[in-house]
Protein backbone atom coordinates (compact mmCIF):
# COMPACT_ATOMS: atom_id res chain seq x y z
CA UNK A 1 0.00 0.00 0.00
CA UNK A 2 1.38 3.15 -1.13
CA UNK A 3 2.05 5.45 1.40
CA UNK A 4 4.20 8.93 2.21
CA UNK A 5 7.29 7.16 3.03
CA UNK A 6 6.58 4.49 0.41
CA UNK A 7 4.88 6.31 -2.80
CA UNK A 8 3.24 4.89 -5.83
CA UNK A 9 4.73 5.44 -9.33
CA UNK A 10 1.32 7.41 -9.96
CA UNK A 11 2.20 9.84 -7.25
CA UNK A 12 5.95 10.48 -8.31
CA UNK A 13 4.73 12.11 -11.26
CA UNK A 14 4.83 9.31 -14.06
CA UNK A 15 2.30 9.05 -16.90
CA UNK A 16 -1.00 7.05 -16.37
CA UNK A 17 0.24 5.18 -19.47
CA UNK A 18 3.69 4.32 -18.24
CA UNK A 19 2.32 3.14 -14.79
CA UNK A 20 -0.24 0.64 -16.56
CA UNK A 21 2.84 -0.67 -18.65
CA UNK A 22 4.89 -1.27 -15.60
CA UNK A 23 1.63 -2.80 -13.59
CA UNK A 24 1.79 -5.49 -16.52
CA UNK A 25 5.06 -6.40 -15.76
CA UNK A 26 4.37 -6.62 -12.55
CA UNK A 27 6.37 -3.21 -11.21
CA UNK A 28 4.06 -1.91 -8.78
CA UNK A 29 5.61 -0.37 -6.36
CA UNK A 30 9.18 1.86 -6.73
CA UNK A 31 12.47 1.04 -4.93
CA UNK A 32 13.78 2.99 -2.65
CA UNK A 33 16.37 4.78 -4.83
CA UNK A 34 13.68 4.88 -7.40
CA UNK A 35 11.59 7.14 -4.85
CA UNK A 36 14.50 9.14 -3.78
CA UNK A 37 15.57 10.17 -7.12
CA UNK A 38 12.56 10.33 -9.76
CA UNK A 39 11.10 13.48 -8.14
CA UNK A 40 14.85 15.05 -8.99
CA UNK A 41 15.19 13.00 -12.03
CA UNK A 42 11.57 14.24 -13.85
CA UNK A 43 12.25 18.13 -12.70
CA UNK A 44 15.23 17.84 -14.89
CA UNK A 45 17.82 18.54 -12.31
CA UNK A 46 21.39 16.60 -12.67
CA UNK A 47 21.30 13.85 -10.41
CA UNK A 48 24.20 11.65 -8.93
CA UNK A 49 23.08 8.45 -7.70
CA UNK A 50 24.66 5.29 -6.50
CA UNK A 51 22.71 2.21 -5.68
CA UNK A 52 23.47 -1.62 -4.65
CA UNK A 53 23.81 -3.24 -7.81
CA UNK A 54 20.37 -5.34 -8.71
CA UNK A 55 18.50 -2.15 -6.21
CA UNK A 56 16.40 -0.57 -9.50
CA UNK A 57 19.08 1.67 -11.25
CA UNK A 58 17.68 1.35 -14.70
CA UNK A 59 14.10 2.30 -13.79
CA UNK A 60 15.44 5.05 -11.66
CA UNK A 61 16.96 6.72 -14.46
CA UNK A 62 14.84 5.03 -17.44
CA UNK A 63 11.65 6.04 -16.20
CA UNK A 64 11.90 10.05 -15.69
CA UNK A 65 13.83 9.85 -19.52
CA UNK A 66 11.39 8.22 -21.14
CA UNK A 67 8.63 10.47 -19.15
CA UNK A 68 10.57 13.83 -20.74
CA UNK A 69 11.02 12.17 -23.93
CA UNK A 70 7.49 11.52 -24.33
CA UNK A 71 5.29 13.67 -27.19
CA UNK A 72 8.53 14.72 -29.58
CA UNK A 73 10.04 12.48 -31.97
CA UNK A 74 14.08 12.82 -32.94
CA UNK A 75 15.12 13.67 -36.48
CA UNK A 76 16.99 11.55 -38.07
CA UNK A 77 20.38 10.72 -36.79
CA UNK A 78 19.88 13.02 -34.00
CA UNK A 79 18.72 11.27 -30.51
CA UNK A 80 17.15 13.22 -28.12
CA UNK A 81 18.96 10.80 -25.03
CA UNK A 82 21.87 8.90 -24.59
CA UNK A 83 23.07 6.24 -22.21
CA UNK A 84 26.66 5.40 -22.26
CA UNK A 85 27.31 1.98 -20.58
CA UNK A 86 30.77 -0.06 -19.98
CA UNK A 87 29.32 -3.58 -21.74
CA UNK A 88 27.54 -4.99 -25.10
CA UNK A 89 25.79 -7.28 -22.41
CA UNK A 90 24.52 -3.85 -19.87
CA UNK A 91 23.60 -2.49 -22.64
CA UNK A 92 21.32 -4.96 -23.67
CA UNK A 93 19.97 -4.96 -20.58
CA UNK A 94 19.09 -1.57 -20.23
CA UNK A 95 16.80 -1.80 -23.78
CA UNK A 96 15.42 -4.77 -22.35
CA UNK A 97 14.13 -3.32 -19.52
CA UNK A 98 13.03 -0.19 -21.23
CA UNK A 99 11.85 -0.59 -24.71
CA UNK A 100 8.49 -2.14 -23.80
CA UNK A 101 7.88 0.53 -21.26
CA UNK A 102 9.09 3.14 -24.25
CA UNK A 103 6.62 1.89 -26.16
CA UNK A 104 3.66 3.05 -24.19
CA UNK A 105 5.07 6.29 -24.79
CA UNK A 106 5.83 6.22 -28.32
CA UNK A 107 9.71 6.69 -27.57
CA UNK A 108 11.78 4.57 -30.23
CA UNK A 109 14.99 2.95 -28.78
CA UNK A 110 18.09 1.44 -30.40
CA UNK A 111 21.32 -0.19 -29.09
CA UNK A 112 24.53 0.54 -30.54
CA UNK A 113 27.15 -1.77 -29.80
CA UNK A 114 29.83 -3.20 -31.10
CA UNK A 115 29.55 -6.60 -32.39
CA UNK A 116 26.54 -5.63 -34.00
CA UNK A 117 25.75 -4.69 -37.26
CA UNK A 118 26.99 -1.32 -38.42
CA UNK A 119 24.93 -0.68 -40.85
CA UNK A 120 21.86 -1.67 -39.60
CA UNK A 121 22.91 0.63 -36.83
CA UNK A 122 22.68 3.39 -39.02
CA UNK A 123 19.61 2.82 -40.78
CA UNK A 124 17.62 2.80 -37.71
CA UNK A 125 19.34 6.20 -36.35
CA UNK A 126 18.21 7.64 -40.04
CA UNK A 127 14.99 6.84 -39.54
CA UNK A 128 14.93 8.25 -36.25
CA UNK A 129 15.77 7.45 -32.20
CA UNK A 130 14.53 8.98 -29.56
CA UNK A 131 16.89 7.29 -26.94
CA UNK A 132 20.19 5.31 -27.84
CA UNK A 133 22.10 2.99 -25.22
CA UNK A 134 25.38 2.72 -26.77
CA UNK A 135 28.85 1.90 -25.30
CA UNK A 136 31.37 4.53 -26.27
CA UNK A 137 32.86 3.17 -28.65
CA UNK A 138 30.34 2.17 -31.06
CA UNK A 139 28.80 5.70 -30.50
CA UNK A 140 31.95 7.48 -31.40
CA UNK A 141 32.31 5.61 -34.62
CA UNK A 142 28.95 6.57 -35.55
CA UNK A 143 29.40 10.57 -34.36
CA UNK A 144 32.95 10.16 -36.78
CA UNK A 145 31.32 9.23 -39.99
CA UNK A 146 28.66 11.30 -39.67
CA UNK A 147 25.90 8.80 -38.84
CA UNK A 148 25.08 10.31 -35.74
CA UNK A 149 24.62 13.56 -34.28
CA UNK A 150 24.26 14.40 -30.69
CA UNK A 151 23.61 18.08 -30.59
CA UNK A 152 19.75 17.51 -30.26
CA UNK A 153 20.61 15.58 -27.28
CA UNK A 154 18.96 17.03 -23.92
CA UNK A 155 19.54 14.05 -21.80
CA UNK A 156 22.46 11.79 -21.10
CA UNK A 157 22.79 9.07 -18.66
CA UNK A 158 26.26 7.34 -17.49
CA UNK A 159 25.67 3.81 -16.19
CA UNK A 160 28.80 1.84 -14.50
CA UNK A 161 31.17 4.80 -14.54
CA UNK A 162 33.40 3.66 -12.48
CA UNK A 163 33.39 0.95 -14.64
CA UNK A 164 34.02 2.89 -17.45
CA UNK A 165 36.67 4.55 -16.25
CA UNK A 166 38.53 1.12 -14.99
CA UNK A 167 38.35 -0.07 -18.63
CA UNK A 168 40.32 3.18 -19.57
CA UNK A 169 36.87 4.54 -21.89
CA UNK A 170 36.67 8.27 -19.91
CA UNK A 171 38.72 10.08 -23.08
CA UNK A 172 35.82 8.40 -24.94
CA UNK A 173 32.86 9.34 -22.68
CA UNK A 174 34.92 13.01 -22.25
CA UNK A 175 34.58 13.23 -26.17
CA UNK A 176 31.26 12.31 -26.58
CA UNK A 177 29.94 14.58 -23.55
CA UNK A 178 31.63 17.50 -25.73
CA UNK A 179 29.04 17.33 -28.53
CA UNK A 180 26.36 17.77 -26.50
CA UNK A 181 24.68 20.98 -26.19
CA UNK A 182 25.45 22.75 -22.82
CA UNK A 183 22.61 23.22 -20.43
CA UNK A 184 21.10 19.56 -20.67
CA UNK A 185 19.92 17.04 -18.20
CA UNK A 186 22.32 14.52 -17.03
CA UNK A 187 22.81 11.98 -14.91
CA UNK A 188 25.43 9.35 -13.12
CA UNK A 189 24.43 6.21 -11.72
CA UNK A 190 26.80 3.73 -10.13
CA UNK A 191 27.07 0.87 -7.69
CA UNK A 192 30.62 2.97 -6.31
CA UNK A 193 31.76 6.23 -7.18
CA UNK A 194 35.46 6.72 -6.88
CA UNK A 195 38.81 7.11 -8.97
CA UNK A 196 37.91 9.46 -11.92
CA UNK A 197 34.64 9.26 -11.83
CA UNK A 198 34.84 12.56 -9.88
CA UNK A 199 36.32 14.21 -12.54
CA UNK A 200 33.45 13.78 -14.92
CA UNK A 201 31.33 14.87 -12.23
CA UNK A 202 33.09 18.20 -11.44
CA UNK A 203 32.97 18.69 -15.51
CA UNK A 204 29.71 17.98 -16.50
CA UNK A 205 27.29 17.52 -13.84
CA UNK A 206 25.83 20.98 -12.61
CA UNK A 207 25.26 21.45 -9.11
CA UNK A 208 24.14 17.45 -8.81
CA UNK A 209 21.50 16.52 -5.86
CA UNK A 210 23.13 13.17 -4.86
CA UNK A 211 21.35 10.23 -3.68
CA UNK A 212 23.59 7.48 -2.17
CA UNK A 213 21.95 4.22 -0.84
CA UNK A 214 24.26 1.91 -0.99
CA UNK A 215 27.12 1.31 1.26
CA UNK A 216 30.45 -0.17 -0.99
CA UNK A 217 30.90 -3.34 1.11
CA UNK A 218 29.04 -6.05 -0.07
CA UNK A 219 25.07 -6.43 1.18
CA UNK A 220 25.69 -8.68 4.30
CA UNK A 221 22.20 -8.14 5.16
CA UNK A 222 20.88 -10.24 2.05
CA UNK A 223 23.53 -12.28 1.25
CA UNK A 224 25.79 -15.24 2.75
CA UNK A 225 29.04 -15.64 2.54
CA UNK A 226 31.39 -18.86 3.09
CA UNK A 227 35.47 -19.12 2.42
CA UNK A 228 35.65 -22.80 1.60
CA UNK A 229 38.88 -24.22 1.94
CA UNK A 230 39.86 -26.69 -0.67
CA UNK A 231 43.43 -28.96 -1.37
CA UNK A 232 44.85 -28.62 -4.81
CA UNK A 233 43.83 -32.11 -5.90
CA UNK A 234 39.70 -31.69 -4.99
CA UNK A 235 39.16 -28.43 -5.97
CA UNK A 236 37.75 -29.28 -9.37
CA UNK A 237 35.57 -32.54 -7.67
CA UNK A 238 34.65 -29.74 -5.47
CA UNK A 239 33.73 -27.29 -7.80
CA UNK A 240 31.62 -29.77 -10.72
CA UNK A 241 29.82 -30.90 -7.39
CA UNK A 242 28.59 -27.58 -6.90
CA UNK A 243 28.12 -27.21 -10.81
CA UNK A 244 25.59 -30.25 -10.08
CA UNK A 245 23.38 -28.84 -7.87
CA UNK A 246 19.84 -27.94 -8.39
CA UNK A 247 18.95 -24.12 -9.23
CA UNK A 248 21.19 -21.38 -11.37
CA UNK A 249 24.57 -21.28 -10.59
CA UNK A 250 27.04 -18.86 -11.67
CA UNK A 251 31.02 -19.28 -11.45
CA UNK A 252 33.58 -16.94 -11.74
CA UNK A 253 36.82 -17.72 -13.04
CA UNK A 254 39.52 -14.80 -13.90
CA UNK A 255 40.76 -15.65 -17.81
CA UNK A 256 38.57 -16.64 -21.12
CA UNK A 257 40.70 -19.18 -21.43
CA UNK A 258 40.09 -20.99 -17.94
CA UNK A 259 36.08 -20.59 -18.37
CA UNK A 260 36.25 -22.08 -21.63
CA UNK A 261 38.24 -24.88 -20.30
CA UNK A 262 35.88 -25.51 -17.26
CA UNK A 263 32.67 -25.92 -19.37
CA UNK A 264 34.95 -28.28 -20.82
CA UNK A 265 35.96 -30.16 -17.82
CA UNK A 266 32.73 -30.30 -16.60
CA UNK A 267 31.02 -31.63 -19.92
CA UNK A 268 33.14 -34.98 -19.36
CA UNK A 269 31.75 -35.36 -16.34
CA UNK A 270 28.21 -35.10 -17.19
CA UNK A 271 27.84 -31.57 -15.97
CA UNK A 272 25.89 -28.72 -18.29
CA UNK A 273 27.77 -25.79 -18.42
CA UNK A 274 28.49 -22.10 -20.53
CA UNK A 275 30.90 -19.73 -20.66
CA UNK A 276 30.43 -16.17 -21.08
CA UNK A 277 33.41 -13.90 -21.49
CA UNK A 278 34.74 -11.20 -24.08
CA UNK A 279 36.27 -13.56 -26.81
CA UNK A 280 32.82 -14.90 -27.79
CA UNK A 281 30.77 -12.95 -30.31
CA UNK A 282 27.89 -10.99 -29.47
CA UNK A 283 25.48 -14.04 -30.84
CA UNK A 284 26.97 -16.25 -29.05
CA UNK A 285 26.91 -14.06 -25.31
CA UNK A 286 23.18 -13.44 -26.09
CA UNK A 287 22.80 -17.00 -27.21
CA UNK A 288 24.40 -18.52 -23.81
CA UNK A 289 22.65 -15.80 -21.47
CA UNK A 290 18.96 -16.67 -23.21
CA UNK A 291 19.83 -20.41 -22.58
CA UNK A 292 21.02 -19.43 -19.07
CA UNK A 293 17.75 -17.45 -18.16
CA UNK A 294 15.37 -20.19 -19.66
CA UNK A 295 17.29 -22.51 -17.43
CA UNK A 296 18.06 -25.09 -20.25
CA UNK A 297 22.23 -24.17 -19.09
CA UNK A 298 21.79 -24.17 -14.95
CA UNK A 299 25.48 -23.20 -15.06
CA UNK A 300 27.29 -20.22 -16.21
CA UNK A 301 31.00 -20.20 -15.90
CA UNK A 302 32.21 -16.25 -16.36
CA UNK A 303 34.64 -13.69 -16.32
CA UNK A 304 34.26 -10.50 -14.42
CA UNK A 305 33.10 -9.02 -17.71
CA UNK A 306 29.45 -10.90 -16.57
CA UNK A 307 29.60 -8.89 -13.65
CA UNK A 308 28.47 -6.03 -14.92
CA UNK A 309 25.94 -6.76 -17.63
CA UNK A 310 24.24 -10.00 -16.27
CA UNK A 311 20.93 -9.52 -14.34
CA UNK A 312 19.16 -12.73 -14.41
CA UNK A 313 16.53 -13.43 -11.55
CA UNK A 314 16.64 -16.34 -9.26
CA UNK A 315 20.79 -16.96 -8.88
CA UNK A 316 20.68 -18.55 -5.92
CA UNK A 317 24.39 -19.38 -5.90
CA UNK A 318 27.74 -17.50 -7.27
CA UNK A 319 30.84 -19.11 -6.79
CA UNK A 320 34.57 -17.76 -6.77
CA UNK A 321 36.58 -20.38 -8.32
CA UNK A 322 38.93 -17.82 -8.60
CA UNK A 323 39.06 -15.38 -6.17
CA UNK A 324 38.31 -12.11 -7.29
CA UNK A 325 41.44 -9.16 -7.63
CA UNK A 326 39.53 -6.54 -5.95
CA UNK A 327 36.70 -5.69 -3.17
CA UNK A 328 35.19 -4.33 -5.87
CA UNK A 329 35.09 -7.14 -8.24
CA UNK A 330 33.71 -9.26 -5.14
CA UNK A 331 30.89 -6.67 -4.87
CA UNK A 332 29.87 -7.17 -8.73
CA UNK A 333 30.34 -10.68 -8.65
CA UNK A 334 28.61 -10.98 -5.70
CA UNK A 335 26.28 -8.47 -6.92
CA UNK A 336 24.52 -11.37 -9.56
CA UNK A 337 22.86 -12.64 -6.73
CA UNK A 338 21.03 -11.55 -3.78
CA UNK A 339 18.93 -8.96 -5.76
CA UNK A 340 16.07 -6.69 -5.26
CA UNK A 341 16.16 -7.59 -1.54
CA UNK A 342 15.88 -11.41 -2.32
CA UNK A 343 18.51 -13.63 -0.23
CA UNK A 344 21.56 -15.25 -1.83
CA UNK A 345 24.64 -17.40 -0.80
CA UNK A 346 28.18 -16.38 -2.16
CA UNK A 347 31.25 -18.77 -1.76
CA UNK A 348 35.06 -18.31 -2.62
CA UNK A 349 36.89 -21.67 -2.76
CA UNK A 350 40.19 -20.96 -1.20
CA UNK A 351 43.46 -23.00 -1.71
CA UNK A 352 45.89 -23.23 0.78
CA UNK A 353 48.36 -20.37 -0.22
CA UNK A 354 45.51 -18.51 -1.01
CA UNK A 355 44.18 -18.22 2.44
CA UNK A 356 45.82 -14.72 3.39
CA UNK A 357 45.12 -13.04 0.45
CA UNK A 358 41.66 -13.60 0.31
CA UNK A 359 41.43 -13.02 4.46
CA UNK A 360 42.13 -9.47 3.20
CA UNK A 361 40.06 -9.21 0.38
CA UNK A 362 36.92 -10.07 2.43
CA UNK A 363 38.26 -7.21 5.19
CA UNK A 364 38.31 -4.76 2.17
CA UNK A 365 34.97 -5.89 1.25
CA UNK A 366 33.72 -5.40 4.43
CA UNK A 367 32.18 -8.90 4.97
CA UNK A 368 32.87 -11.28 7.99
CA UNK A 369 32.58 -14.66 5.95
CA UNK A 370 32.30 -18.27 7.69
CA UNK A 371 35.18 -20.30 7.11
CA UNK A 372 35.20 -24.05 6.86
CA UNK A 373 37.13 -26.53 5.38
CA UNK A 374 34.75 -29.17 2.28
CA UNK A 375 36.19 -32.62 0.49
CA UNK A 376 34.46 -33.83 -2.07
CA UNK A 377 31.05 -35.40 -1.09
CA UNK A 378 31.25 -33.53 2.46
CA UNK A 379 28.48 -33.19 4.33
CA UNK A 380 29.40 -29.36 4.79
CA UNK A 381 29.55 -28.85 1.57
CA UNK A 382 26.23 -30.03 0.59
CA UNK A 383 24.35 -28.05 3.79
CA UNK A 384 25.58 -24.64 2.35
CA UNK A 385 25.80 -25.43 -1.34
CA UNK A 386 23.08 -28.35 -2.18
CA UNK A 387 25.88 -30.12 -4.48
CA UNK A 388 25.38 -33.24 -5.81
CA UNK A 389 27.75 -35.85 -7.27
CA UNK A 390 27.23 -35.57 -11.26
CA UNK A 391 27.14 -38.10 -13.33
CA UNK A 392 30.03 -39.11 -14.81
CA UNK A 393 28.53 -39.29 -18.69
CA UNK A 394 30.59 -37.07 -20.91
CA UNK A 395 28.13 -34.48 -22.88
CA UNK A 396 27.97 -34.71 -26.13
CA UNK A 397 30.30 -32.12 -27.96
CA UNK A 398 28.98 -29.45 -30.02
CA UNK A 399 30.95 -27.91 -32.94
CA UNK A 400 31.33 -24.24 -32.79
CA UNK A 401 29.07 -22.72 -35.12
CA UNK A 402 30.85 -20.94 -38.48
CA UNK A 403 29.94 -17.73 -37.53
CA UNK A 404 31.64 -17.51 -34.04
CA UNK A 405 34.52 -18.82 -36.32
CA UNK A 406 34.30 -16.04 -39.01
CA UNK A 407 34.16 -13.39 -36.22
CA UNK A 408 37.76 -14.28 -35.19
CA UNK A 409 38.87 -13.67 -38.20
CA UNK A 410 36.85 -10.71 -38.77
CA UNK A 411 34.71 -10.89 -40.95
CA UNK A 412 31.00 -9.92 -41.01
CA UNK A 413 29.28 -6.81 -40.48
CA UNK A 414 30.84 -4.80 -37.41
CA UNK A 415 33.00 -8.00 -36.09
CA UNK A 416 35.94 -5.64 -35.83
CA UNK A 417 34.54 -2.65 -34.35
CA UNK A 418 34.46 -3.96 -30.20
CA UNK A 419 31.57 -4.02 -27.86
CA UNK A 420 32.98 -1.35 -25.79
CA UNK A 421 32.77 -0.03 -29.34
CA UNK A 422 34.85 0.75 -32.03
CA UNK A 423 37.69 2.85 -32.40
CA UNK A 424 39.10 5.41 -30.08
CA UNK A 425 39.64 9.18 -30.41
CA UNK A 426 42.49 10.14 -32.26
CA UNK A 427 44.91 11.12 -29.77
CA UNK A 428 43.28 9.80 -26.57
CA UNK A 429 44.38 7.17 -24.84
CA UNK A 430 42.63 3.82 -24.62
CA UNK A 431 43.09 1.08 -22.93
CA UNK A 432 44.19 -1.88 -24.56
CA UNK A 433 41.56 -4.58 -25.71
CA UNK A 434 42.17 -7.87 -23.32
CA UNK A 435 40.77 -11.48 -24.29
CA UNK A 436 39.91 -10.75 -27.94
CA UNK A 437 41.03 -8.65 -30.75
CA UNK A 438 37.20 -7.81 -31.49
CA UNK A 439 35.85 -7.46 -27.92
CA UNK A 440 36.25 -3.86 -26.87
CA UNK A 441 33.34 -3.38 -24.91
CA UNK A 442 33.81 -6.58 -22.92
CA UNK A 443 37.40 -6.32 -22.26
CA UNK A 444 38.10 -8.20 -19.39
CA UNK A 445 40.71 -6.92 -16.47
CA UNK A 446 43.88 -8.11 -16.97
CA UNK A 447 44.78 -11.02 -14.68
CA UNK A 448 46.92 -10.38 -11.93
CA UNK A 449 46.90 -13.86 -11.53
CA UNK A 450 48.10 -16.87 -13.98
CA UNK A 451 44.98 -19.02 -14.36
CA UNK A 452 45.19 -22.63 -14.20
CA UNK A 453 41.89 -23.62 -15.13
CA UNK A 454 43.06 -27.68 -15.99
CA UNK A 455 46.41 -26.46 -16.21
CA UNK A 456 49.79 -26.78 -14.70
CA UNK A 457 48.63 -25.60 -11.00
CA UNK A 458 52.37 -25.97 -10.09
CA UNK A 459 54.55 -23.08 -10.85
CA UNK A 460 51.86 -20.56 -12.48
CA UNK A 461 51.79 -17.96 -10.36
CA UNK A 462 51.27 -13.94 -10.34
CA UNK A 463 50.78 -11.52 -7.23
CA UNK A 464 51.07 -14.03 -4.73
CA UNK A 465 47.98 -15.62 -5.33
CA UNK A 466 47.60 -19.23 -8.22
CA UNK A 467 44.45 -18.94 -10.25
CA UNK A 468 43.43 -22.58 -10.09
CA UNK A 469 40.09 -23.03 -11.40
CA UNK A 470 40.57 -26.50 -11.65
CA UNK A 471 43.67 -27.00 -10.43
CA UNK A 472 45.72 -29.75 -10.48
CA UNK A 473 42.63 -31.41 -11.88
CA UNK A 474 44.07 -30.76 -16.23
CA UNK A 475 42.36 -31.58 -18.87
CA UNK A 476 41.89 -35.01 -18.12
CA UNK A 477 39.64 -34.63 -14.74
CA UNK A 478 37.39 -36.71 -14.05
CA UNK A 479 35.25 -37.64 -11.63
CA UNK A 480 33.07 -40.94 -10.15
CA UNK A 481 29.33 -41.34 -9.41
CA UNK A 482 31.01 -40.03 -5.94
CA UNK A 483 33.59 -37.72 -7.46
CA UNK A 484 35.67 -38.29 -4.09
CA UNK A 485 39.05 -38.43 -6.39
CA UNK A 486 39.53 -35.32 -7.89
CA UNK A 487 41.42 -35.89 -10.78
CA UNK A 488 45.02 -36.40 -11.79
CA UNK A 489 45.79 -34.35 -14.80
CA UNK A 490 48.36 -32.37 -12.82
CA UNK A 491 51.64 -31.14 -14.65
CA UNK A 492 50.92 -33.21 -18.06
CA UNK A 493 47.67 -30.66 -18.65
CA UNK A 494 49.79 -28.06 -19.85
CA UNK A 495 51.10 -24.80 -19.03
CA UNK A 496 48.68 -22.13 -17.47
CA UNK A 497 47.88 -19.12 -19.91
CA UNK A 498 47.59 -15.51 -18.58
CA UNK A 499 44.59 -13.53 -19.82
Amino acid sequence: MPTALNPSFASLGLPPQLVTALARRGVTEPFPIQSATMPDALAGRDILGRGATGSGKTLAFGLPMLTRLAGDQARPLCPKAIVLVPTRELALQVHDALEPLGKSLGVRMRTVVGGMSFSRQTEALRRGVDLVVATPGRLTDHVQQGTCDLRDVSIAVLDEADHMADMGFLPQVSWLLDRIKPGGQRLLFSATLDRDVDKLVRKYLSAPVTHSLAPSTAAVDTMEHHLLKVSHEGKFAVTAEIAGRDGRTIMFVRTKHGADRLVKQFGRVGVKAAALHGGKTQGARTRVLDEFKAGTVPVLVATDVAARGVHVDDISLVVHVDPPADPKSYLHRAGRTARAGESGIVVTLVSPHQEREVDLLAKQAGITPARVRVEPGSAELVRLTGSRSPSGDPLAVVAAPVAARAARHGSGAGAGRGGGGGRPVRGARRAPERGSGHSGGAEEPRARVASATGGRAAGARAGGVRSASGGAAGGRAAVSARSTAGSRGGAGAGRARRG
